[in-house]
């Protein structure tokens, strides 16, 4: 009978997390397992469905004259996207990605008070996010160097619910032509190659 490879360690729970969103071009921490630092901005607590990294791609199949199966597959479209629910929704940066504002007009007035309007007129808001997923000891970090909300839930306010913003973010390019950092600590060659 065949011996099957298997290895708990090499098995990874979504179990904990974080996320971080800063202006453009915010570089990462040098460092993975370090926490971002100001000009991030922490988002928070993630509602329990945690954060779903999606991927939509389109392809386009050519198969030869006579032929039954493709001959080759071209990848026309690439999309990532992270889906996300923030429960913290009086935080500022929360408030500020959710309602498309700069953090500072989200400045209260001597008062206390927070105001702001909502454009008719969407205008581009791209940041840059960081996303944690920890497992124990296991970690995982995601960077998008350009990413932007490209999709809002609805926001509903019940007394049977925990109020949260929904949200998903498209990666954009950025100058070396990437969508997504990923970094995580390896794991052991031998798990690897047993």
């Amino acid at each position: 009978m065949v011996t099957i490879a298997r290895s708990d360690d090499l098995a990874m729970v979504g179990a904990n997390g974080g996320g971080w969103c800063g202006p453009r071009g915010t570089a990462q921490p040098l460092d993975p397992r370090n926490a971002p630092t100001a000009p991030w901005a922490a988002l928070g607590t993630i509602s329990d469905d945690g954060l779903t990294t999606a991927f939509d791609e389109d392809s386009e199949s050519f198969t030869g004259w006579g032929q039954s199966a493709p001959f080759r597959t071209v990848i026309t479209s690439s999309v990532r996207t992270l889906q996300f629910t923030l429960w913290e929704t009086r935080r500022p940066i929360v408030r500020s990605i959710m309602f498309r504002q700069p953090l500072a007009a989200l400045d209260p007035d001597v008062d206390g008070i927070v105001t702001f309007a909502e454009s008719a007129t969407v205008t581009p808001d791209r940041r840059s996010w960081i996303f944690d997923i920890y497992d124990g000891d296991l970690w995982e970090r995601i960077y998008i160097p350009e990413g932007e909300v490209t999709d809002r839930g609805d926001d509903s306010a019940k007394q049977d619910e925990m109020r949260g913003f929904e949200l998903t973010v498209t990666a954009y390019p950025d100058a070396a032509n990437n969508t997504l950092y990923r970094a995580y600590l390896a794991p052991e060659l031998y798990e690897v190659n047993s």
